[in-house]
């Protein structure tokens, strides 16, 4: 006896692939989730090349992730994937003290952040 498999939470012609404690800010890396929301594949992976963007190497890498999802778990054909969704959400966050003036303390947090990349096969040619 086996525990039941799950239902998938996605559609039939979509994938996902989702990076976790990546070192940045939610608002920083909203901003380049934002870049590749809505473009084929192929155009986001370029345009993720050229940002200048400290973290776009790894939004970069999540998004090739989703592509090789799509492909080998899915069958989806790679010419025909778009980013339906890049979402951003908080992770942990590293607490951090600095000295002040007159022996105090002031604190300082480093964020953690995730993404998800889902790629969607679009209909048609």
């Amino acid at each position: 006896m086996s525990k039941k498999t799950t239902p998938r939470r996605l559609l039939e012609n979509e994938a996902m692939a989702m990076a976790r404690r990546l070192r940045t800010g939610p608002r920083k890396l909203n901003l380049v989730a934002n870049l590749i929301r809505g473009l084929p594949a192929e155009k986001a992976l370029a345009q993720l090349s050229f940002s200048p963007r400290r973290i776009s190497g790894e939004v970069k890498r999540v998004l090739m992730s989703a592509i090789a999802n799509a492909e080998n778990n899915h069958n989806l054909d790679v010419d025909r994937l778009v980013v339906a969704e890049a979402y951003v959400g908080k992770s942990l966050t590293m607490k951090r003290f600095r000295p002040r003036a007159r022996g105090r303390m002031a604190r300082i947090n480093k964020p953690f952040s995730r993404i998800t990349v889902v790629v969607r096969e679009r209909e048609g040619t």
